[in-house]
């Protein structure tokens, strides 16, 4: 059996080893080619700085490179016994290499180790979140310009309110997710400053060139006071957290209104057979299972900030080894939310709209407003206006004129959809992706 990188002569007691563990080693998989490059940035640094020849650096790295091809791969494994990521990566490494494996340790402890892993990971994802969620938002963009001239009613209270439009419904829900993304941008700043050469959260008496592996690694910065880089495990967590919640409750708020609008008594869009299911009792049933599904694992994911913050809520500086807890609620939930996205993704481009809802006469009263801003304008004093056409709806004799002619900014007729492509594309290009790429391409070259 594989020893711990921290055990002596005494062993734990089996059952306390399986209750500390816990979900580690499985959770640890999400990390290990993480780990493997954050490795390759310290060795690279620790050589600089003579904790390590240059001949052992170039042996180390080749080897190194070929475990990181392994969990690319998806093949890396956490063998029996042996207790996390960190600890499986220095054992491949010194039976392969021999006693040259156990110098990658030097200057720092499994605290910034699993501190940096977090954020190279967390980063990542992050970039593929981006991407689907521009994916989206290109096709609602798309979906919004296709039927703006396709009127829809509006509600407020779920009442008929005033006439809306397929470009504005569709065109909210892109803007929406352009707003989530900036949320995320802010998350991401967070994330990537690089907590490596903090050690164990009070530094090192090894002269460690912090500024190389943050440049070698892509980061922004460094996190500079090494308790702070400490204090950040969970708060980076729960602000990237949040960030995944906005988007969440876009696509929840859309899969609720997809559902609804699919519905017999709306009638106003119907969903691609290929994503509803049927009924086992009744015939004829379509349901809108896939944003159902949608709609309760976004209303899970935006629970997963208080998760989070009840875990580390309660505790001082230093490390605690409840913060093992965060992994096990953080690191699938991207997944989770990244399947969400290519389901309403896939659903949104497929979707048929219904162009003639208005005609039907129970929709008449959307219309009542534009009534009252035509006597207004032909200089009916508003309140006025407002006492005529209520009084006609109340004896019966309102008679709609269903021609709609909004031209301001974000209306029916001015959807800003340019505007807010726009806005959409500096936001994205916010996050400067492509300085982590060189870095990371540049490590593994």
């Amino acid at each position: 059996m594989a020893q711990k990188l921290w055990e002596k002569n005494v062993q734990v007691d089996k059952e306390v080893e399986t209750f500390t563990v816990g979900k580690d080693r499985e959770m640890d998989l999400y990390l290990a080619k993480y780990d493997v490059l954050g490795s390759m940035a310290h060795i690279t640094m620790l050589e600089s700085i003579g904790l390590l020849a240059k001949e052992e650096l170039t042996v180390l790295l080749a080897e190194l490179k070929n475990i990181y091809a392994v969990a690319d791969r998806g093949e890396f494994v956490i063998e029996e016994g042996v207790e996390d990521v960190h600890s499986q990566v220095e054992l491949m490494l010194t039976r392969r290499l021999g006693d040259i494996g156990k110098k990658i340790h030097s200057g720092r402890s499994r605290n910034d180790q699993v501190l940096l892993d977090l954020k190279l990971y967390t980063r990542a994802q992050i970039r593929e979140l981006v991407e689907l969620t521009n994916g989206l938002f290109e096709v609602l963009i798309s979906q919004s310009n296709r039927y703006k001239e396709v009127l829809m009613p509006g509600y407020t209270h779920l009442q008929i309110a005033m006439p809306s439009s397929f470009g504005l419904w569709f065109g909210a829900y892109a803007e929406s997710l352009a707003d989530d993304l900036q949320m995320m941008q802010a998350a991401y700043k967070v994330c990537n400053r690089n907590p490596l050469g903090s050690a164990a959260g009070y530094g090192s008496s090894f002269p460690l060139n912090r500024q190389m592996t943050t440049d070698l690694l892509g980061f922004d910065s460094m996190d500079y006071n090494v308790v702070y880089a400490q204090m950040g495990r969970g708060k980076m967590e729960r602000t990237v957290a949040f960030a995944m919640a906005g988007i969440a409750a876009t696509l929840s708020k859309l899969a609720f209104d997809a559902c609804m609008f699919n519905s017999q008594n709306f009638g106003f869009i119907k969903l691609p057979d290929q994503f509803t299911t049927g009924s086992s009792i009744m015939p004829h049933k379509k349901n809108p299972d896939v944003f159902e599904l949608t709609r309760a694992k976004c209303n899970k994911i935006q629970g997963l900030p208080q998760q989070i913050t009840l875990i580390c809520n309660n505790l001082p500086s230093g490390y605690f080894r409840d913060l093992q807890i965060i992994k096990e609620v953080f690191l699938p939930a991207f997944d989770e939310l990244k399947d969400c996205i290519r389901m309403v993704t896939h659903m949104m481009r497929e979707v048929k709209v219904n162009d003639h809802i208005l005609e039907d006469d129970k929709y008449a009263l959307l219309f009542s407003v534009e009534e009252v801003n035509r006597l207004v304008l032909e200089g009916v004093p508003f309140r006025d206006a407002y006492k005529q056409v209520g009084l006609n709806i109340e004896v019966g004799k309102f008679t709609p004129n269903k021609a709609v002619s909004h031209t301001h900014e974000g209306s029916i007729g001015n959807l800003c959809n340019d505007s807010i492509s726009a806005l959409m594309q500096n936001i994205i290009d916010g996050f400067s992706f492509s300085k982590v790429n060189e870095a990371e391409k540049e490590l593994l070259a």
